[in-house]
């Protein structure tokens, strides 16, 4: 089945949990209603409320039960974008201007304050302390992985292993415990609950890799903001960190960093940009992430032989291949 045929079949309970999100955000406060909102309504692709609703077809499937996992796993996300924007200076998210943008910091930082408790909320409801228990931890460990992405802003020196501890623990982390817990939610076998935290953990990295391609290889149209974005906010990536690696492109690439970085973000990206592009590093990034995925399909392969397995390796295929 195709994405579309499979976000299509899945609509009706795709648009409640819309509505739960919308309904768990709306505050007797307008501005927070309002800021709230806005990036819901800007849309995305709800990876991780597909992730647990599929995942949840491997126990007793109850879009109620479910919505409990998926409604938080979604506002969660929601509220790091928003404190993301922030830290990062972003103007725009999805083509739409971001919060701190259309507001200003302090009212971006007190709405993803706010989202993030509503989710904690929304998830109480749920009487399976276990599940409480991976959710608040993998909120914590996040959090690091901001904190780390901060720390290591124009660190031309960091290795890849850093990196990939960062992005498991600001991305691949959250999609991991949307498959996990879509299962421990229906009470699926642990077995099973177990391999799709392995699956949705090599999807995760994959998928941010693919995000970090997209960036330096996407067209504003496509990805929703300039290309470049990452470089001129000082967040080396895996592609970046590979052109590095190569010497007869590493010393124009550190003095086009440079002065990004002594501009305080305002310098034009296109130059190191366009010389990340001109480099090996493209491709062995976008072999790393491939191989996150294979790894990912094996993982399915533990699985029961049922429709819902066959649609997580449909998505982690688009994972590999998006343009978007």
């Amino acid at each position: 089945m195709k994405l579309m045929q499979l976000y299509a079949a899945m609509k009706s309970d795709l648009q409640a949990i819309e509505n739960d999100m919308a309904q768990t955000v709306t505050s007797e406060m307008p501005i927070l209603s309002e800021t709230s909102l806005h990036l819901l309504k800007a849309g995305g692709k709800r990876i991780r409320p597909v992730f647990v609703l599929l995942s949840g077809k491997f126990g007793t499937y109850s879009l109620e039960t479910l919505k409990r996992v998926a409604v938080p796993l979604e506002l969660i996300h929601m509220a790091s974008l928003v404190h993301d924007d922030v830290i990062d200076d972003a103007e725009t998210r999805r083509g739409q201007l971001t919060v701190k943008s259309k507001w200003d910091n302090r009212i971006a930082m007190y709405t993803g304050d706010y989202i993030y408790a509503k989710a904690l909320m929304v998830v109480t409801k749920l009487e399976k302390p276990r599940i409480h228990q991976i959710l608040s931890g993998a909120m914590v460990q996040m959090c690091i992985g901001e904190m780390e992405q901060i720390r290591d802003f124009f660190n031309v020196d960091q290795s890849i292993r850093n990196y990939l501890r960062r992005i498991r623990r600001k991305t691949a982390l959250l999609i991991a415990i949307s498959c996990e817990l879509g299962a421990k939610a229906t009470d699926a076998p642990d077995r099973v609950s177990h391999a799709l935290y392995r699956f949705g953990y090599n999807v995760g990295m994959a998928f941010q890799i693919t995000d970090d391609l997209l960036d330096l290889c996407g067209t504003e149209k496509a990805i929703g903001k300039p290309p470049g974005s990452d470089l001129r906010q000082g967040n080396i990536t895996l592609p970046v960190i590979y052109a590095l690696q190569d010497e007869s492109i590493r010393e124009p690439l550190l003095k086009e960093i440079a002065l990004i970085r002594d501009s305080e973000g305002i310098a034009n990206s296109s130059a190191a940009v366009k010389l990340v592009r001109s480099n090996e590093g493209i491709k062995t990034a976008e072999k790393l992430a491939d191989r996150y995925i294979a790894k990912a399909l094996k993982t399915l392969e533990l699985l029961p032989d049922i429709a819902a397995k066959r649609n997580l390796a449909d998505i982690a295929r688009f994972v590999a291949k998006r343009s978007y």
